[in-house]
């Protein structure tokens, strides 16, 4: 229970930290990494991907995935602490704005992943995510 609280709690540190300096210094467009990362400015009132959502589906929908995450938090802790403090900050942000602020892109990523702007909080979400589900227990020494 503690790695996941630990995770979790400075995985929405970071996040929130994240947006705020960004959105702050109010830099538009900005590449860095060779190019290979570029720092856009998006303010996303829908579901992941841009899809289209009401702010009671995607909070109800963050709800239910928060809720599997803490049932399968006992085999993968960290990956439930991703997944958790990323959920969270996204919620917070959603509930608090009505949009989440994204600001991450690949540009050099495939098809169709270098359109999709990101934020800390979603690469998280889908790291933990995958992590969860491989099913795989983190290991133990």
């Amino acid at each position: 229970m503690i790695p996941t609280i630990f995770t979790a709690a400075s995985t929405f540190s970071a996040c929130t930290a994240a947006r705020w300096y960004l959105h702050r210094i109010r830099r538009r467009e900005a590449c860095l990494l060779d190019g290979h990362v570029r720092l856009t400015e998006l303010w996303n009132s829908g579901a992941a991907f841009g899809l289209p959502a009401s702010r009671e589906l995607v909070t109800l929908g963050s709800l239910a995935v928060l809720a599997w995450t803490f049932r399968r938090r006992k085999r993968s802790p960290a990956a439930a602490g991703l997944v958790l403090g990323g959920g969270l900050s996204n919620l917070r942000e959603r509930l608090h704005t009505g949009a989440v602020y994204d600001y991450l892109q690949f540009p050099k990523a495939p098809s169709p992943l270098n359109r999709y702007v990101f934020n800390l909080a979603d690469l998280a979400i889908i790291l933990g995510s995958c992590r969860l589900a491989s099913g795989k227990p983190d290991r133990r020494k």
